[in-house]
């Protein structure tokens, strides 16, 4: 049985998340209606410690009822990092305001207004949905992506949510298995798995969306849209007849690729990371995109 059906009523779970705090990333979850934040990172935050784990268990033996109290303020909770997904101890809000009263730092205060700021923010998001996209959007202008891009990137982010929430009504519960429908669907739109793409684009941790361009987004959006598609019409049910209708969508989208490849003689697929690409290569990839889209 997969993990998520025992969980109580009211707890959700979601991918991890990146806050940061005076220039340092902390890791978040929101689980059972609230956030919680990786320990280690917050320790690094408030201390600059280079060895959190040792920090963290001196902290517990200065602090004897806080060692005491221990398994009532962190909970073990899966964290997305660069080898997978893996347990750590994490913290929810309350919990950080009771470890911040061993930590000696000039930080806390600052600290407990942000943490108010952010979850504040959440209760807000929750409400309204369209505010999450509003801070995405500006966090992409951040980081120096176009509005254009912008705009296919959260398209795609709907489009994938759309298709997993179908695979989660067809029985596919167990996370190796949303990786082996999302290959499938990879390989047969773009001739590669998710982490040949990764390794060609010379990605680790990255995102691989988030260094696609124009046209790689597309072609994502397409092969993910024709499996909900295909997955609808055909009732595929369980892995093996979801992994048929996964290879059927992205070969769609493969097709349409090689299509275009063959009309522009340019590669869609790029070893290039979209915010590292030339600005005369996007230009060049822009007119390619509109050419397609003119006939389509």
């Amino acid at each position: 049985m997969a993990e998520d059906n025992n969980k109580k009523k009211g707890e959700s779970e979601e991918d991890t998340h990146i806050a940061i705090f005076n220039g340092k990333a902390i890791r978040r979850i929101w689980f059972a209606e609230r956030w919680w934040f990786v320990l280690e990172d917050v320790i690094v935050t408030l201390t600059d410690s280079i060895n959190p784990k040792d920090y963290i268990s001196k902290m517990k033996q200065r602090d004897k009822p806080l060692e005491e109290g221990w398994g009532q303020i962190v909970r073990t909770l899966p964290i997305q990092t660069e080898g997978g997904k893996q347990s750590m101890n994490c913290v929810d809000t309350e919990g950080i305001f009771r470890i911040i009263q061993s930590i000696p730092s000039k930080k806390a205060e600052p600290f407990k207004r942000w943490l108010a700021k952010i979850g504040y923010e959440r209760i807000q998001e929750i409400e309204n949905p369209e505010l999450a996209q509003e801070r995405m959007k500006k966090l992409y202008e951040l980081k120096g992506y176009s509005k254009d891009w912008i705009e296919k990137r959260l398209r795609g982010i709907a489009i994938r949510q759309e298709l997993t929430d179908e695979w989660k009504n067809r029985k596919i519960e167990k996370e190796n298995e949303f990786a082996i429908l999302t290959n499938e669907i990879s390989q047969a739109t773009f001739g590669k798995t998710v982490e040949e793409y990764k390794k060609f684009k010379n990605l680790k941790k990255e995102n691989l969306r988030d260094h696609m361009d124009d046209l790689e987004l597309i072609f994502s959006m397409l092969g993910e849209a024709s499996t909900t598609a295909i997955t609808k019409a055909k009732d595929a049910q369980g892995l093996d007849e979801n992994k048929i209708a996964a290879k059927q969508g992205g070969e769609v989208a493969g097709n349409a690729r090689k299509e275009l490849e063959s009309k522009t003689g340019e590669d869609v697929v790029s070893d290039e990371n979209f915010l590292e690409v030339p600005e005369k290569l996007k230009k060049k990839r822009k007119k390619l995109l509109n050419s397609y889209q003119e006939n389509n």
